[in-house]
């Protein structure tokens, strides 16, 4: 295995994670708990509004649609080279 596909995918493995994390992780009953440890009251209830959430978990989704678009060209050269 090259170096460069190892790259990337440890690359498309950090986006996986970080897509499903940054997806879920607003909506959840954690997020809560981690708001109350932020000391500014006004920025507690910024990150609390559905607006918010709503952005990070489309980000999320970001993540996971590059990541599989990675996967995708990495099947793409990988037949290409196994016709060839």
């Amino acid at each position: 295995m090259r170096l460069d596909s190892l790259g990337r995918i440890l690359f498309i493995l950090y986006c996986i994670e970080a897509g499903a994390i940054l997806l879920l992780l607003p909506w959840g009953g954690g997020w809560e708990r981690l708001i109350l440890h932020v000391p500014d009251p006004q920025l507690q209830e910024y990150l609390l509004k559905p607006v918010v959430r709503g952005l990070l978990s489309g980000f999320g989704v970001v993540h996971l649609v590059w990541a599989a678009h990675d996967l995708d060209l990495m099947a793409l050269k990988r037949r290409s080279r196994q016709s060839s």
